[in-house]
């Protein structure tokens, strides 16, 4: 972990050692004050000179002059160096999730990636930073104190090494416990993210069903359990300030008492006592703040280890040595294919005698497609419909068996140039923020207008966006909230054709929008991409009646394959969906009647 941390220095090293030389220098100034002190007392105001009075005050000013100096440039430099190795962490960070596979995402999880780039790379940032400035400052301070102590009087000195033993055992007692409970803290926050993130995310659910006060009796129960640990773990530390202040009375009841017996007794002067109460401030204080970089670096070291785990991550799929750039059609062949999420995470290297038959989300796939088909994938909530289509632009990587697109393994390929040919539309239609005309380009950033146009006259969004006042320049709300939903698929569905795809899955990506587009979109398809290979995963049968093949999932295997006539003669499950569908079940505006003709226009 901490070779992963030092890695990201880089162009910081310089302002890294600069931050100790100047706060060393700051140190020395602090220390040489309290002598300065005790001969402005004893030199000037004690024996009545004036001079001497100037003399010292002169150069105690040029001194904490000097101090101002070094701690503002220590200052700097730390935050110049702290600040530039968390904004390094973020970026290696999100360049790696970049890199990350479905399955590493599922892994780790969203609300956890958010957590480790916002308040890991927070505590991080807040750890360098004390690094470089109070683990050099706390030590130095003790050590030229304690110094000065046994130079101004060896036998007071005694009175600093019982209350240092002391202390140290108080702080050790409160920092272990601490520790343990700071290291529980950082799951909590990712729990409470979890349930922030859903919120937002589903709010229009929530509001439609009011149910606010549940989701509020969600958050406060993740917030609650937060508190109470951080409730724990403060408590806990706040003890610092008490036991210190009670050693540090302790130590100056002491040394009044036998520094007025030396004074009474000539060995020892006043203005060597007053600087001696200061050092004893100084020397507490540097225990206080050790104490404190303990109990930060314990945290830290929780938040540097969840960072380490991203960073280090391998992504579970890697291109072969030397891949293959170019997918020559849209043939696409599963061979016996087993899928299972619970060994997706460990590609390559998957142990399938650990798995049971109910693991798998595919059972032994044999299905086999001509370039140009259009291909139909029906069947129930977790059938496997999605699982099926995610393989072929490799999303996931199969649990046994093949996927080949183009007659080679989807696994030789380079997986940008592959899903740059194999273009999946998901069920989440998703925009950015931002104009259409830019949304659109996602899918071909070197797209002209007039192609953007045409792709979106093939996806039947052209009209609707031609209405608009300021038509392919019409801003995108974030979330893509000015629009409808089946808005957003037609745009989605646009900025996929703008890649020129070879194998085009559509995941039940005309679900939002009516039966009569929906016709209209496949009839534009076959006649404006008739050789690009189309996976139209639907729950309507009405979105696949005309494809060429239709596939029909149940439990993660193929109940059936072929047109929709003979599904309907010999596929029970086939027949029961469209039974319902037709019956009026289907939920769509459309009447059935009329669905069915446009569909077959």
């Amino acid at each position: 972990m901490f070779r992963t941390i030092l890695r990201h220095v880089k162009q910081y090293r310089r302002a890294v050692i600069l931050t100790p030389v100047w706060t060393s220098l700051e140190v020395v100034m602090g220390v040489l004050i309290p002598y300065a002190t005790a001969s402005l007392i004893d030199k000037g105001i004690s024996a009545g000179d004036i001079r001497q009075v100037y003399r010292y005050g002169a150069i105690m000013v040029g001194i904490a002059c000097l101090s101002m100096l070094f701690g503002i440039l220590a200052g700097r430099f730390a935050a110049y160096s702290s600040t530039g190795v968390a904004a390094n962490l973020r970026d290696a960070m999100y360049r790696n999730i970049q890199r990350f596979s479905f399955s590493d995402i599922d892994k780790f999880g969203t609300s956890s990636l958010v957590t480790r780039m916002t308040t890991d790379v927070a505590n991080i940032q807040g750890a360098v930073q004390m690094l470089l400035r109070v683990s050099f400052r706390a030590p130095l301070n003790l050590v030229f104190s304690i110094f000065m102590c046994l130079f101004i009087d060896s036998r007071l000195s005694l009175v600093f090494l019982v209350a240092m033993a002391v202390l140290t055992v108080c702080l050790a007692l409160l920092i272990t416990r601490a520790a343990r409970l700071f290291k529980e803290i950082f799951p909590k926050y990712d729990a409470i993210n979890l349930v922030v993130k859903e919120n937002i995310d589903a709010i229009k659910v929530v509001k439609a069903y009011a149910r606010e006060h549940h989701e509020m009796s969600k958050f406060d129960k993740a917030a609650l359990s937060l508190y109470s640990l951080n409730v724990k773990a403060e408590s806990l530390m706040a003890l610092n300030g008490p036991v210190m202040n009670l050693v540090v009375y302790a130590c100056i009841i002491t040394l009044s008492w036998f520094g007025a017996r030396l004074i009474v007794g000539g060995s020892l002067t006043t203005g060597e006592l007053t600087s001696l109460f200061t050092y004893i401030m100084t020397i507490m204080g540097s225990l206080m703040m050790l104490s404190m970089i303990f109990v930060q670096l314990t945290q830290s070291a929780a938040s540097g280890g969840r960072i380490a785990e991203i960073i280090n991550e391998i992504p579970d799929m890697a291109d072969s040595p030397e891949p293959l750039m170019q997918v020559p059609d849209g043939r696409v062949d599963f061979n016996h294919v087993f899928f299972s999420y619970k060994a997706a995470g460990d590609a390559g290297v998957i142990d399938t005698s650990s798995l049971e038959a109910g693991d798998y989300a595919l059972n032994d796939i044999d299905l086999h497609f001509a370039a140009g088909e259009t291909i139909g994938v029906i069947g129930g909530t977790g059938s496997g419909k999605s699982s099926l289509c995610s393989l072929i632009p490799r999303l996931y990587d199969v649990t046994s068996g093949s996927v080949m697109v183009g007659g080679k393994d989807v696994r030789s390929y380079d997986q940008k140039a592959l899903r740059q040919k194999v273009v999946t539309v998901l069920q989440q239609s998703v925009l950015f923020s931002g104009t259409i005309l830019e949304n659109l380009r996602w899918g071909n950033p070197e797209a002209t207008r007039e192609e953007c146009v045409e792709a979106c006259k093939a996806a039947c969004a052209d009209e609707f966006v031609s209405s608009f006042p300021d038509g392919y320049d019409t801003v995108i709300d974030q979330g893509g909230t000015n629009v409808s939903g089946g808005q957003r698929q037609r745009l989605c569905i646009a900025r996929a054709l703008l890649k020129k795809p070879v194998v085009l899955i559509l995941d039940d990506s005309t679900s939002a929008v009516d039966t009569a587009t929906d016709a209209e979109i496949r009839k534009t398809f076959a006649q404006r991409i008739p050789g690009v290979t189309k996976f139209i995963i639907s729950q309507r049968i009405l979105s696949i009646m005309d494809a060429d093949r239709i596939v029909v999932m149940d439990g993660g295997s193929v109940s059936g394959v072929g047109s929709h006539a003979s599904l309907l003669e010999n596929n029970e499950i086939y027949r029961d969906i469209w039974s319902m569908q037709t019956s009026g079940g289907e939920g769509d505006f459309d009447g059935p009647e009329t669905g069915v003709k446009e569909a077959r226009t």
